[in-house]
């Protein structure tokens, strides 16, 4: 039956286009009403086989689709801004664009992405921003677990999203201020369950044999995007195996008093020389968050900076960062930011606060496929602490912070293009 809908549906769009030789622009510039509802409506196109043009650094980053009434209609539905242009101005538009004096590109989207979160399926007491954007914006996606990854669902997704996880088995290190609560009794004992009925002793081996088949999904050609703790927590996992890092509360055994010096920095996808956090009282894995940096400042200034690359040159990275604000408010999260002094040398920045010296938004390669680490836990929430209710974001549908996790959902749909060298 939802094959049958889908065949007729398209069988409807193909005759509106044929009916129509005007064009639908959605600008993504200050006069887009709700830019995060517009990504949504650029994966429908997609998912109903439809190609949608991304106009890089063209007014924000603007979707341009064949005319078609349905989508025309689904637009004033979901509030998002659009204009009707005729076949002379798309001609003039894409003119313009493909001036090599103008820093401007075209990419052709044409595929929908299938997405995975991989995310508890039980209720933890903190939400996550992809989950709460992917929703708002009607962008379906499965969740996925442990088990799920274990049984190599992986490959079946063309885009996956780590959420707030603690790859290294020490429970998030929430241990000094939620030792005592009922809910982090609670996750423990769901972690320990999880990992026996896998066959795995120690939760902590559990989380790196799932670290190491999401390391070899991105190899694969698989695009990963992970935000706040789950960024640097996965590459510390990667590169402390076959070293204890945990301590007895965490897993019941002492940690390797030589574990510091066992640490494996080739193995890290972003990170290096970074020194552990032992202290099992200390809301951190490492030396790589910069935190308390920003605990530093005022709120009120505290921003970061997104690179401008070029368009022609440098596609993936304009992708990335494509924005209606080139100034982006911060936001704190158990790893707010990326000390550069950790960062390797080939990971490109596309974020950061240079008065801190941190890194906000990095993004790097890793065999046939792409990864990117994003600071922070929510853009539209400064402090969002564990048990803060998720943000509404019928409240910030023009969040220049969210549309960054956007992009990236949008990244796999691109046609293949040779990057210029």
């Amino acid at each position: 039956m939802q094959f049958i809908r889908k065949i007729l549906v398209i069988t409807i769009l193909l005759i509106s286009v044929s009916s129509h030789a005007a064009y639908i622009l959605i600008p993504m510039d200050m006069n887009q009403k709700n830019h995060l509802k517009a990504y949504g409506i650029a994966y429908w196109v997609l998912q109903n086989d439809i190609e949608v043009q991304w106009l890089l650094n063209y007014r924000g980053g603007t979707f341009m689709i064949k005319n078609i009434q349905l989508i025309e209609n689904e637009c004033v539905i979901r509030g998002v801004s659009f204009e009707i242009i005729a076949d002379v101005q798309s001609t003039q538009i894409l003119r313009e664009i493909s001036n090599p004096e103008i820093n401007m590109e075209i990419v052709k989207l044409e595929k929908a992405p299938k997405i995975a979160v991989y995310s508890p399926k039980e209720k933890r007491p903190w939400d996550d921003a992809v989950t709460l954007v992917l929703s708002y914006a009607e962008i379906p996606y499965d969740v996925i677990y442990d088990r799920e990854v274990i049984n190599e669902v992986l490959p079946l997704y063309d885009w996956l999203h780590i959420h707030h996880e603690d790859f290294t088995g020490q429970y998030g290190k929430f241990y000094a201020g939620s030792k005592n609560q009922s809910w982090y009794h609670e996750y423990v004992q769901s972690n320990e369950k999880m990992a026996e009925s896998l066959g795995f002793k120690k939760v902590s081996q559990l989380k790196l044999t799932v670290a190491k088949k999401i390391r070899d999904y991105t190899a694969g050609g698989g695009f990963l995007f992970a935000m706040c703790a789950a960024t640097d927590a996965f590459d510390i996992a990667l590169s402390a195996e076959g070293v204890d890092i945990c301590k007895a509360m965490f897993d019941g055994d002492p940690d390797d008093p030589q574990a510091q010096s066992k640490i494996d920095y080739n193995q890290c996808f972003a990170f290096k020389d970074f020194i552990l956090s032992k202290n099992p009282n200390e809301y951190e894995y490492s030396t790589i968050d910069a935190t308390k940096v920003h605990g530093r400042i005022s709120p009120s200034t505290d921003f970061f900076k997104l690179f401008e690359f070029s368009a022609k040159w440098d596609l993936v990275p304009t992708m990335l960062c494509q924005n209606h604000e080139q100034i982006i408010k911060g936001f704190m999260g158990q790893t707010t930011a990326f000390k550069k002094q950790y960062i390797k040398s080939d990971i490109l920045i596309m974020g950061e606060t240079k008065s801190l010296n941190s890194a906000r938004y990095i993004h790097g390669e890793f065999g046939k496929g792409t990864w990117t680490f994003y600071g922070g836990h929510d853009p539209e929430d400064y402090r969002h602490y564990v048990k803060d209710p998720p943000t509404d974001l019928n409240l910030h549908p023009n969040s220049p912070g969210y549309r960054l996790i956007l992009n990236n959902v949008l990244f796999p749909a691109a046609k293949k293009k040779k990057q210029k060298t």
